[in-house]
């Protein structure tokens, strides 16, 4: 099948280039109940450039909605009302909303003419598992009210991503219908860090040894361990998953939760595609300034509109 990427023979893009040399990777401050607040007002503030080029570019509406008792940030790209996707932030449960995630929603809203729903699920450390989970699967139920499972993909980056997945798999024990798809921005699918590429990736944008991502980890699981299927889904049996799509990078820190998650989910049947990008750091589709950025954006943007054709 033609892919609607634009994939760079040559290696990275100039763009790419420039902007690992001018982003080398630093140390956060670990979130604490004490500093949570600040320090995601400070996030925020950080992406509030790529949300005003994202609202430019693209001609989306945005209204604040509750669904199944969740607060939703709801991304309009046109007026085709028999689809939806439901999209989960990243931050690594403890940072993040909806409006950060503008620089992706607002894409995929446009390209699919449609909405696109965005919970603004509890964070930790104030809201450990399984606060997340339950208002993913609360704005899910709902939206089978709504919707057939056919006209609905499910989406989210990085700790979105994995709140996906955790999601689904609540979703399939309890007996309720899977969507048509997941589309999955490197997911996190390893909260004790055992991967290869936890050791050997220098990612720019997400850094292991400053503690900061291990602290997310802790904070978020509470007392389940680590191995729990429902804290680190490259355990869990993906049986009867719809048809998933993941995309990373080279150097990308969750490199091998995107390689392990698809390889489970590939030896339990699942129809699923890994794409991994040259030189790509985590969820490097957020740098709209880079053409592999937008090229990624695009292909997801393809497979959502696939999978609810």
């Amino acid at each position: 099948m033609h892919s609607p990427a634009e994939f760079p023979r040559a290696g990275l893009s100039s763009e790419a280039v420039a902007w690992l040399d001018t982003n080398p990777p630093s140390a956060r401050e670990v979130v604490t109940a004490e500093n949570a607040e600040r320090i995601r007002a400070e996030t925020r503030a950080g992406y509030a450039p790529a949300m005003t080029a994202a609202r430019s570019e693209f001609s989306i509406e945005e209204r604040d909605v509750t669904v199944g008792g969740v607060p939703c940030s709801e991304i309009i790209g046109g007026d085709r009302a028999d689809v939806v996707v439901l999209y989960f932030f990243g931050g690594g449960y403890v940072v993040g909303s909806p409006e950060e995630d503008i620089v992706v929603t607002a894409p995929l809203a446009s390209a699919l003419g449609g909405r696109v729903v965005a919970p603004r699920y509890p964070l930790s450390p104030e809201h450990p598992f399984p606060a997340a989970s339950d208002a993913g699967l609360a704005s899910y139920r709902a939206l089978l009210t709504e919707f057939a499972p056919h006209q609905i993909v499910v989406a989210g980056e990085s700790a979105g991503g994995n709140l996906a997945l955790v999601t689904m798999l609540r979703a399939r024990d309890a007996g309720i219908p899977l969507p048509a798809g997941l589309a999955l921005l490197s997911p996190w699918g390893d909260l004790g860090f055992t991967g290869d590429s936890h050791v050997t990736n220098r990612d720019p944008s997400l850094p292991l040894s400053d503690g900061a991502l291990k602290q997310m980890a802790d904070v978020h699981r509470g007392n389940r361990p680590v191995t729990d299927p429902l804290i680190s889904p490259i355990y869990a049996d993906f049986t009867s998953f719809p048809p998933t799509f993941i995309s990373s990078g080279t150097r990308d820190l969750l490199l091998s939760d995107c390689v392990r998650v698809s390889a489970a989910m590939r030896q339990d049947g699942v129809d699923v595609s890994l794409r991994v990008w040259e030189g790509m750091w985590h969820v490097f589709e957020f740098y709209r300034e880079l053409p592999e950025a937008r090229s990624s954006t695009a292909e997801i943007a393809a497979f959502i509109v696939a999978r609810l054709s």
